[in-house]
């Protein structure tokens, strides 16, 4: 199956979704089908060593994070969206079945790649924007930053915080989560 050209409805993503059991990697958002190859190794590292700071902060806590492939699904009156974030912090537990998750995370975290950092920042951030995920990270391996976005009280992302190798970032809805971003991004020379 190739993306489509012409947007389709979600019935017709699901059809098309359960005649091949290949696509672990499609997200559908706006009508239009995603596919997405395997991750890097850098990003297959970033995105463990993510996993990794946020279960230990979110041990004991009602929150709850899951890391890609796990689908969110995004439905309002006019539209439904699946997108698989690279990890998804979720506190309203109602929403989750044995599939996926049917709401609005509270965080998200994107992991760019050369493939997808377009979709991460028009597509996605204006699907995360539009549903008020309160919080966006958009992690690049590349220049080893992770920008922060937070939900203004009109409905849009402020302005990003930029955080560097060296920095600790600090999430603006989560109290308490520090990640010293040293400890995230990798030292292939080593």
């Amino acid at each position: 199956m190739i993306p489509n050209k012409q947007p389709i409805s979600y019935e017709e993503f699901l059809e098309l979704d359960q005649d091949d059991d290949n696509l672990e990697f499609i997200e559908f958002i706006d009508g239009k089908i995603y596919l997405q190859s395997a991750p890097s190794v850098i990003h297959q590292t970033v995105v463990t060593n993510l996993s990794t700071e946020f279960g230990i902060y979110f041990k004991g806590k009602e929150c709850r994070h899951f890391v890609a492939p796990f689908d969110v699904v995004f439905e309002n009156n006019e539209n439904t969206h699946r997108v698989q974030p690279d990890l998804t912090v979720i506190c309203d537990k109602n929403g989750l079945n044995e599939n996926n998750y049917k709401g609005v995370p509270i965080l998200v975290v994107e992991v760019l790649s050369p493939s997808t950092a377009s979709k991460d920042y028009i597509q996605k951030m204006d699907l995360y924007m539009g549903f008020g995920v309160q919080e966006y990270w958009i992690v690049s391996p590349k220049s080893q930053t992770v920008e922060v976005f937070f939900l203004k009280e009109d409905g849009t992302y402020s302005e990003p915080i930029v955080f560097s190798k060296d920095d600790v970032v600090r999430s603006g809805v989560l109290s308490e989560l520090e990640i010293r971003l040293s400890d995230i991004f990798p030292d292939f020379r080593r």
